[in-house]
């Protein structure tokens, strides 16, 4: 999942960046209406988390403008700003959701999962054979064993779940996974691919992950 932060207070930025990368997701920042706009334009991104006060330019008129762009993620906005006519202006223009400022940043990991379950239309849990994943409690199953993940692998395993059977190139994972920066270059994807192999496939009778050579991966069953 692809999360785009356009923020421009410095620590604010970055103490959401890291508590969203440590969740698992992508994190793209901007500190401005103009950068963000033009990363939204470069990026698909499932969601944007838009400051009110920026700049150059009121968050407020920045999603507007993401809607009438046919922007298709959802859009949370954070303001210092918490008065009903606000909240209203900011739902109209095209937002989804309204964080007011100061808040916990628990809160706001809720909402994101929150939005993003939305957008598969309530699903909570994702599953292929014998391999379970609550999207909630974060938590993986394979049949009746629990599996131990990390953050980064359980982002990955999610995203093979949501594009079972269907072949992967490293750079849609490490686009998807990573960053739409990713360097291609990098065996980071195959070493993690190795991780997640230990932990659901070995132990188990079949193998679900399979390498494509010369190509990528693909989560299906062996024939």
């Amino acid at each position: 999942m692809r999360i785009l932060v356009i923020e421009d207070e410095v620590k604010m930025a970055g103490f959401i960046r890291k508590g969203l990368e440590e969740a698992g997701y992508v994190v793209e920042v901007a500190q401005s209406a103009a950068a963000g706009l033009m990363l939204s334009a470069n990026g698909e991104f499932d969601l944007v988390i838009l400051d009110v006060m920026l700049p150059d330019g009121n968050g407020i008129d920045v999603a507007r403008q993401l809607r009438n762009e046919d922007f298709k993620g959802f859009i949370l906005m954070l303001t210092a700003l918490g008065g009903t006519k606000d909240r209203v202006r900011g739902l109209d223009a095209g937002a989804d959701d309204y964080l007011p400022k100061p808040f916990e940043f628990d809160e706001l990991l809720a909402r994101v999962r929150a939005l993003l379950r939305r957008r598969e239309g309530g699903v909570s849990s994702l599953q292929f054979e014998d391999l379970n994943m609550d999207l909630v409690r974060r938590k993986v199953t394979r049949g009746s064993q629990d599996v131990s993940l990390t953050q980064k692998e359980f982002a990955l395993l999610e995203y093979f779940l949501r594009n079972a059977n269907r072949p992967l190139t490293r750079t849609e994972i490490g686009e998807n996974v990573w960053d739409v920066h990713f360097d291609n270059e990098s065996n980071v994807i195959d070493v993690y691919v190795r991780h997640l192999r230990k932990k659901i496939d070995e132990p188990f009778n079949f193998k679900l992950i399979h390498t494509l050579t010369g190509y990528g991966y693909v989560l299906r069953k062996e024939a």
